[in-house]
């Protein structure tokens, strides 16, 4: 099943204060807590997504942006099965399948992607066009 969760960044940016109400949010529209990440605001118009993929080569995932709807998908080729001479006492590494949706604000755009020690990290900007963006007008 695809949870999406609606990303708003300006409005995010905004809400400093209120950011345990924002993280309650986003706790809430996605239980399922896997895989863990997190979401920074870098200066004014910059953002990035970080997500804990413990497992995951590059190779093993995709980002998608359609639409507005930034997807990332991870599906591993060679998941670890027990065998008769390798059982697991405790499983908690979660390399499963998964996909992770976000809805982003008007004129955010996914500007870079790396990944390193197990963790991935997804670059936002806000770019608005100079046509869209406030104006001063001089005074004369």
């Amino acid at each position: 099943m695809t949870r999406v969760t609606t990303l708003n960044l300006p409005e995010f940016h905004r809400s400093i204060l209120g950011m345990d109400r924002l993280m309650n949010d986003f706790n809430r529209l996605d239980n399922s807590g896997y895989p863990p990440y997190n979401i920074e605001s870098i200066g004014e118009d910059k953002y990035q997504i970080t997500l804990a993929l413990a497992g995951f080569k590059r190779t093993d995932l995709t980002i998608t942006v359609k639409e507005g709807l930034l997807t990332i998908e991870g599906k591993r080729d060679n998941v670890e099965i027990e065998s008769e001479d390798r059982q697991f006492i405790h499983k908690g590494i979660g390399n499963r399948a998964f996909q992770r949706q976000w809805k982003l604000a008007e004129y955010v755009e996914v500007v870079d992607a790396t990944m390193k020690d197990g963790l991935l990290f997804v670059l936002l900007e806000r770019q608005v066009p100079e046509e869209k963006q406030p104006k001063t007008i001089e005074i004369k």
